[in-house]
């Protein structure tokens, strides 16, 4: 079975093959190809997989390419994790919302918006070449902004493309362990958008096991989420947030955090990840060494602003190791070997959710057989949050259509509507910002509608 990676030269691409290799059943995959714009990344990032592999029997074998078409042909499942700019076009998202006073977090607000502006079309071309060159592969989609990627990308590919990310897991996973219960046995009713959900319930045997949770202060407060947003607003919520939802709960904290810190985390990450490149191309030293050292800081200082405005202390040991690899595994085993599971997945709503439309991405638990992930049915949001995720969904569907049409206008409307920026005249200036420093942003024109 082929995979192909897109972003093959990116800093997370040996998690996924880590996966791989402790996939001994029949079916699994056996040719990985890589696929990136940047030669030098791959030669890196190919180094360190040879040494993950080494002495592992029966290893997939892996090539690199820069042809995209290459890439792609006859692939079985494809793998998507690509960023358009790269990190110096996250850095400059975060600058420019700054700037302004407003949050540039690469999924969250204007940050959000200018990513997936710069993205889509990118996205958008690839789903075609699928269609075109490898019509029976599945996509597996975690280039951020992860939702409206796979929606923009399900306009040509359907529901074989599905969405994944790492936040709900962890979620479901903290709370599990908060409540002594196996996580591999619960089931999370979480629901949402991406990076924009909510766990409603975590039922163990038929039982729900969270009224146990919100109504213990000291349980409640002993696991991330209750020393980010504290016990009394959960309590209050009647729900576990994603952790993301601090951007808009706490939105001044945030702000001001990153506005007082030494360098955006988009300037860190690109820091890090140009002298990771550099040392493990280095012939006297050992490449996956390297990536091991750089992943561990990578993980250990994520969403470092908002704990420290929050006063959540470091992360705990067991949520330093990711995650979503474990997830992009069991989607590919689940629809190759029919191998039946629930996870939670970003794919088109149906009549999941009956507050949005039925091809609008949404985060839910999904039944994944060998014909894809099947979204559950999930009760009705609470007004807070139907509020909420309407507004984002409005915003994901105006940069749908600035990509579409090229329109400016559409573009300023995106930002305009975003709950997290409070002003036309920002989001105009926004506007202004993010063309200057994005080359990839040419085709938003002033005179298309």
């Amino acid at each position: 079975m082929k995979l192909t990676i897109l972003g093959g030269g990116g800093f997370r691409v040996p998690l996924v093959h880590g996966a791989l290799l402790t996939d001994r059943a029949e079916g699994r995959v056996t040719e990985v190809v890589l696929h990136d714009l940047d030669e030098r990344r791959l030669h890196a990032v190919t180094r360190v997989l040879a040494e993950q592999a080494a002495g592992i029997p029966d290893a997939p074998r892996v090539t690199a390419t820069t042809g995209l078409d290459e890439a792609l042909a006859g692939a079985d499942f494809v793998f998507s994790a690509i960023r358009v700019g790269g990190l110096q076009g996250r850095a400059d998202d975060e600058r420019v919302a700054l700037a302004e006073g407003v949050l540039g977090q690469e999924t969250v607000g204007a940050g959000g918006i200018a990513y997936g502006l710069r993205t889509v079309p990118v996205a958008v071309d690839i789903a075609r070449r699928v269609a075109r060159l490898a019509p029976d592969a599945w996509v597996i989609n975690f280039t951020n902004p992860a939702g409206l990627v796979t929606e923009a990308m399900s306009r040509y590919l359907g529901d074989r493309v599905i969405g994944i990310c790492d936040s709900p897991v962890g979620l479901g996973r903290r709370i599990a362990r908060a409540l002594g219960a196996d996580p591999e046995e619960a089931f999370v009713d979480y629901v949402g958008l991406n990076h924009l959900g909510w766990v409603r319930g975590l039922r163990v045997a038929g039982r729900d096991e969270l009224p146990r949770l919100l109504a213990d202060p000291a349980l409640l407060g002993s696991f991330e989420e209750g020393r980010l947003f504290g016990v009394d607003w959960l309590q209050s919520l009647g729900a576990i947030p994603n952790e993301y939802l601090h951007y808009y709960y706490f939105n001044r904290e945030a702000v001001h955090a990153y506005q007082r810190a030494e360098q955006t985390r988009g300037a860190f990450l690109r820091d890090q990840q140009a002298r990771f490149y550099t040392e493990a191309l280095r012939a006297d030293r050992s490449a996956l060494e390297v990536w091991d050292r750089t992943r561990a800081e990578r993980e250990a200082t994520y969403m470092a602003e908002n704990r420290e405005s929050a006063g959540a202390g470091e992360r705990e040991a067991e949520d330093l190791s990711g995650g979503y690899e474990k997830v992009a595994l069991a989607l590919m085993r689940a629809i190759a070997r029919d191998e039946r599971t629930t996870l939670i997945l970003n794919v088109r709503n149906r009549d999941s959710l009956s507050l949005l439309d039925g091809d609008a991405v949404i985060e839910v638990p999904c039944r994944v057989d060998a014909g894809g992930a099947h979204p559950v049915a999930v009760a009705p949001l609470p007004e807070h949050a139907t509020g909420l995720v309407c507004s984002v969904k409005a915003v994901e569907r105006e940069v749908l259509a600035a990509a579409e049409s090229g329109s400016r206008q559409a573009a300023v409307k995106a930002f305009a509507l975003h709950p997290l920026v409070d002003s036309v005249n920002v989001a105009r200036r926004l506007v202004e910002g993010y063309l200057e420093v994005h080359p990839g942003l040419a085709y938003l024109s002033e005179h298309s509608r």
